[in-house]
């Protein structure tokens, strides 16, 4: 692992705009990818990408945070910012999964979530609370693993998992560093002292029991060999498939594991 890295070097490479995300790891993780739109409530939001997929043979319900390749995609995308249609379309995935017995993956690459008035005005607070109550209590194994950004409620939305992997230079935090250097500091060019302090890396969350496997990149960060980091997170999600399902009582445990958090 690139363990020199300094925090805002890793923010940097969590941010890299080739760097891996949920719909090319679902390309090349899965098989017979089935997406399914809209919250049937009002409307399609395309920041949260989710369906059914074929996981090594096994049907899964896969859910993640979208950002786009170029500004126009971004532009329509909200920079990978879901709005509550996003979280309300994540849920019915959720409920969808469990009704059929189908374990949930989900990958978390957001800023947070998208913070426009149309949002607030439609009910992003709910509809954020709503997942992290759904994921508490959902009773089939659910992964998540952290890609590159995992900003705030819009990240955790998506992060109540028996198993939260992250890879090596993703970061995940209440806020951005400069939204943290803006508030504390009342400067945002101090975001490379901040994020030395929120203690956001995959190493640091490790130490306080908040992931339970840091997965390595290679060198330079999981955009220079994406194959590699491919079979890296395939690896890991297979291995801890296996271990949550013989676990069993997965809301419990999952209880168990999110209490323990801070103790």
């Amino acid at each position: 692992m690139a363990s020199k890295l300094t925090p805002a070097q890793r923010v940097a490479l969590a941010r890299h705009p080739e760097r891996p995300g949920t719909a090319d790891f679902i390309k090349h993780l899965f098989t017979d990818f089935f997406e399914q739109r809209g919250d049937r409530l009002c409307a399609e939001n395309g920041s949260i990408l989710g369906g059914v997929a074929l996981f090594h043979g096994k049907p899964v319900t896969v859910i993640g945070h979208r950002k786009g390749r170029s500004l126009e995609e971004n532009l329509s995308l909200h920079f990978g910012m879901p709005s509550p249609e996003g979280y309300r379309k994540a849920q019915r995935l959720m409920l969808q999964a469990e009704k059929f017995r189908r374990p949930v993956i989900t990958f978390i690459d957001t800023p947070g979530a998208y913070p426009g008035l149309e949002a607030e005005a439609r009910g992003q607070g709910e509809a954020i609370a709503s997942c992290l109550s759904l994921l508490s209590t959902l009773e089939v194994p659910v992964l998540c693993v952290i890609t590159g950004e995992g900003g705030s409620g819009g990240a955790l939305a998506l992060a109540v998992a028996n198993r939260v992997l992250m890879l090596e230079n993703a970061v995940y935090s209440v806020l951005s560093p400069e939204g943290f250097a803006s508030i504390l500091w009342k400067d945002a060019g101090r975001s490379g002292e901040a994020a030395e302090v929120m203690k956001l890396t995959a190493a640091d969350l490790l130490s306080l029991g908040v992931i339970h496997e840091i997965l390595p990149e290679p060198e330079g960060g999981a955009h220079l060999d994406p194959a590699a980091a491919f079979a890296t997170v395939d690896r890991a999600l297979s291995r801890h498939l296996r271990r949550v399902e013989r676990e069993g009582h997965f809301a419990a445990r999952r209880y168990e594991t999110f209490r323990r958090i801070g103790s």
